[in-house]
């Protein structure tokens, strides 16, 4: 783990200021005094992608916010099978409040950028916060929203379609704003080859098929394996039975 950053000593911390969670995560719910008290107890921090940022069944001491990278989530199961069960970007929030262990594992699929602060610190200021329950209570939702639409991905969907719609979740995951109406976007992909067939059921040959029919068709170019430019978000939607 590297870059670790003191936020103490500011009224308002100028790395708040600035932060992506500030004003649209969940610390967006938080008043001057606050923001303030929760600083004093924050570290920011980056980690490699690869990097274990909390394990199946590991007692939780903290929480953070998405800065900046993708973390992968996953499921375990008692003979060391895992299943990708979700990604998360910035600005979301990581960990689960008031249990004392983790359910799943999270990992950075990236270089990753967080911000965390103790457990403690934060389920005390969300009982004193209704503003930052509501906000936690969003985010929960938004996750439960997705996860049924990712079944319906999974269950329902042609490989074809499921393909496009994992690229369509990635480029909107990393800027929000391709969600709306956004001509085109540009991304890396987060995860290897491998895992996108984890994630979506299907094989790695599969997937290969799918992404080479989607660049051969002119939907997307890829570049260095990895760098992936959407022309026509329009046309990726399409294409992602949406």
């Amino acid at each position: 783990m590297a870059e670790r950053q003191d936020v103490h000593n500011f009224d308002i911390p100028v790395l708040c200021q600035s932060c992506e969670a500030r004003h649209h995560g969940v610390c967006g719910a938080l008043d001057h005094d606050q923001l303030a008290g929760l600083a004093k107890t924050s570290v920011k921090h980056s980690v490699e992608a690869g990097e274990e940022l909390i394990g199946d069944a590991e007692a939780i001491e903290s929480f953070s916010n998405v800065l900046a990278g993708v973390v992968k989530l996953t499921k375990s199961l008692s003979d060391g099978r895992q299943q990708i069960v979700g990604l998360q970007f910035a600005p979301d929030f990581l960990g689960r409040p008031f249990k004392h262990e983790s359910a799943i594992n999270a990992e950075a699929a990236t270089s990753v950028s967080l911000c965390s602060f103790p457990k403690t610190a934060i389920e005390r200021m969300i009982k004193a916060s209704p503003a930052l329950e509501h906000r936690l209570l969003q985010q929960a939702l938004k996750e439960l929203d997705q996860a049924r639409d990712w079944m319906v991905t999974l269950g329902r969907k042609t490989a074809a379609e499921k393909v496009a719609s994992f690229l369509l979740m990635i480029a909107t995951g990393i800027d929000p704003a391709n969600d709306q109406d956004a001509v085109s976007a540009v991304f890396d992909l987060p995860l290897t080859r491998a895992d996108i067939a984890d994630f979506l059921g299907l094989t790695i040959e599969t997937v290969s098929r799918q992404l080479t029919k989607l660049r051969a068709d002119g939907v997307i170019r890829i570049e260095n394996n990895r760098h992936v430019v959407v022309d026509n978000m329009v046309r990726l939607k399409r294409r992602s039975g949406a």
